[in-house]
């Protein structure tokens, strides 16, 4: 019997149930039960017992060799097809136009290898049957009979043959192509290696909606490339055609798109009109005597906040807070201002910012910048367009009056952490605006202290990247750090409480309070990262709304971010909201408001996975380039016990990082922490932190 269910098999039947036979198949003699329309006879055993009957004994004595030996030439097997193919002939299938005859059904098999042998051989009759259920193109099988095809049939077989046997050779040159995983020549590669190199892409980059075809699953499989997205990026880099620091969550967002030609102009456009005269600068204060300082980070580039102490003669000293004012430039509604709300935030990369306006206005006038004078001179005076905030504090960091000016700032010095801190600590006597703001301030976070804030403060390292090589930041909580830090809460707190008392709508942020460790369980842990772990734990998350409400971390009645107008789009729309007021107009109500920071989210959440994603890269290529590096750790909490998962921090790198950790680690266990798999292409950390 032949089997041609799966692939043709020759087969001995034992017994029938029904409609089914049993079967012997194969030389292994593999039983099974098949219909009998699965079965082709091939040649009948009368008067013999099948049950011990195997292809390869008596009377069979089949094997693969005899099989090959017993097909016929391909000339014997041409010339059949030639005799049976003839108008007329006894199997062409065709009726006879001149005397009506009935088409010939066909041969059976032995008629069939009687053309070319002996139809009592049952070695040549298995052997025809299998090459006819083969890759052949000479002859149809079908219900048991064998039709030679028409000469037009047999043409477009072979060409069909052609194409396959092209397309197979084509793939597997292909295959090699990749398997050598060299950099590839695209301008050389055809279009469907093109598209194959698209759908890797694809796949590398997260999305495997679409499946891989067959023939591009096995050429993975030949270079020992598994489908899924680790090793295909592996894969790609190896070809050229992945970079080995590409961010799938970056690809094919308006971060990765870039400003439009458009827009860039307009921003051109604004840069060359800021010095001019704008409609909104009637009634500015002129500030520009004031020495307002900025502290940021080196590379700061859009500087959108400052400070500035304005002595009084017989008061206290005055802190003013300087906020730049987009705004003035960018209106509301305009493409810029749809562009910029559409990003919703300036966007921090290990490589860079991308800022949320075009550089040239946020790099440039939009911000509280320092002028440059020609190449040598160092910088200059440049008037910049600010929102104001002057506050007195009484001796307990209360405030005792405040106020809120649009106005005109000079940036006379600009500090870096760095800087700020050291001249802090050496305390020269011509930085005393320096040394002012610092103790105003410093009197302000024990005012929050004494009414429950937390202070959380933490060492912080971040990945940053030269060219490809991954280097740790570490920023310390400094004091210039935390003076600067405060005073923009400060500003919070007093936008806030002012929006609160003219009754607009703003982008309030909440936070109901935590239920956080006992003294004395906090007491028993040692101060830093393990106390505050235990803290943070029993932190709600805060929220953003156009409620006002306490914010239970800062100590708050009400906060709204508002010192950032340059790098998030919310302090534009709060600055927009006291602008409206001031012009007459109405600013815009809760539902308008809650609507606008609905539309935000989204996009604030895509900055908030870009820029993980894109420090978890970093960091595991550091680690990458530290294979053999171990670092002191302290144990803070379990994440999942049950699979040994901790958080541990390590001072060294100021870092709190998932680990493999001891099984009964408590809180503050000193423990060393040790790389066990990295792979950066991968999406892979796995660290093991010891006793």
């Amino acid at each position: 019997m032949g089997v041609a269910a799966e692939s043709p098999q020759l087969a001995i039947v034992q017994g029938v149930r029904g409609g089914r036979l049993e079967l012997k198949i194969g030389f292994q003699g593999r039983s099974n039960h098949l219909p009998l329309r699965e079965v082709y006879p091939i040649q009948p055993l009368a008067g013999r017992d099948p049950g011990s009957l195997r292809l390869d004994q008596s009377p069979w004595h089949l094997s693969v060799e005899a099989l090959a030996a017993a097909l016929p030439p391909s000339r014997d097997l041409a010339t059949a097809w030639l005799l049976m193919a003839q108008p007329g002939a006894a199997a062409s299938g065709k009726t006879d136009a001149a005397d009506g005859a009935k088409p010939n059904p066909g041969l059976d098999l032995g008629e069939f290898v009687e053309l070319f042998g002996d139809a009592a051989d049952t070695t040549q009759r298995a052997a025809a049957w299998l090459w006819l259920e083969g890759d052949q193109t000479l002859f149809r099988l079908r219900h048991g009979r064998i039709e030679a095809r028409s000469l037009q049939d047999l043409r477009q077989l072979r060409r069909e043959r052609h194409l396959r046997q092209l397309g197979e050779k084509q793939r597997l040159a292909w295959q090699s192509l990749l398997m050598v995983r060299q950099p590839l020549a695209n301008e050389s590669l055809s279009a469907a290696q093109q598209a194959d190199l698209d759908r890797l892409r694809q796949w590398a980059a997260g999305d495997c909606s679409e499946p891989l075809a067959d023939a591009l699953l096995r050429s993975l499989q030949a270079c020992r490339c598994r489908a899924e997205s680790g090793d295909i990026r592996h894969l790609l880099v190896d070809l050229g055609q992945w970079p080995r620091h590409h961010l799938p969550a970056l690809e094919a967002t308006t971060w990765e798109m870039g400003f439009s030609p458009e827009l860039l102009a307009e921003a051109d456009r604004l840069v060359a009109a800021a010095a001019s005269p704008m409609a909104s600068d009637v009634g500015r204060l002129d500030l520009t005597q004031q020495r307002l300082l900025t502290i940021d980070d080196e590379d700061t580039q859009d500087i959108d906040d400052g400070l500035a102490i304005e002595w009084r003669p017989g008061q206290p000293p005055r802190l003013w807070i300087h906020i730049a004012d987009p705004g003035r430039l960018v209106q509301a509604g305009s493409p810029l201002d749809l562009e910029a709300r559409r990003r919703a935030s300036s966007l921090y990369l290990a490589r860079g910012s991308l800022p949320m306006f075009p550089p040239q206005l946020a790099h440039g006038p939009m911000g509280l910048r320092q002028g440059h004078g020609p190449e040598g001179h160092g910088p200059v005076a440049q008037r910049s367009a600010a929102w104001s905030l002057w506050v007195d504090l009484d001796e307990t960091g209360a405030v005792v009056a405040e106020g809120l000016e649009r106005t005109w700032v000079q940036t006379a010095l600009r500090l870096s952490y760095g800087d700020a801190d050291e001249l802090i600590d050496l305390a020269p006597p011509q930085e005393r605006d320096l040394l002012c703001m610092k103790t105003l301030l410093d009197r302000r976070r024990q005012w929050r202290e004494q009414r429950g804030a937390l202070n959380l403060e933490d060492p912080e390292g971040r990945i940053r990247c030269r060219g490809d090589e991954a280097v740790l930041e570490i920023s310390e909580p400094s004091p210039s750090r935390q003076m600067v830090a405060e005073a923009m809460i400060l500003a919070g707190a007093l936008m806030a409480e002012r929006g609160q008392r003219l009754g607009i709508a703003l982008p309030f942020r909440t936070q109901i309070p935590g239920e956080l460790p006992t003294d004395s369980e906090l007491e028993s842990l040692p101060p830093g990262p393990v106390r505050h772990s235990a803290i943070k734990r029993g932190l709600s998350r805060g929220q953003l709304g156009v409620t006002p409400g306490p914010h239970f971390s800062l100590a708050l009645d009400a906060y709204v971010q508002a010192t950032s107008p340059i790098r998030r789009y919310g302090d534009l729309v709060t600055q927009r909201q006291f602008e409206a007021l001031r012009q007459g107009t109405d600013p815009l109500d809760e539902a308008s408001l809650a609507s606008l920071l609905s539309e935000l989210e989204t996009p604030l959440r895509q900055v908030q996975q870009i820029s993980r994603e894109d420090q978890r890269h970093w960091q595991q290529v550091w680690f990458e380039q530290h294979p053999q590096g171990q670092w002191p750790a302290l144990f803070l909490r379990w994440l999942r016990q049950d699979q040994r998962l901790g958080l541990v921090w390590a001072e060294d790198l100021a870092m709190t990082l998932a680990a493999e950790c001891p099984p009964r680690s408590q809180p503050a266990d000193v423990l060393l922490l040790r790389i066990q798999q990295v792979d950066s292409l991968r999406d892979v950390l796995k660290l093991q932190a010891v006793a």
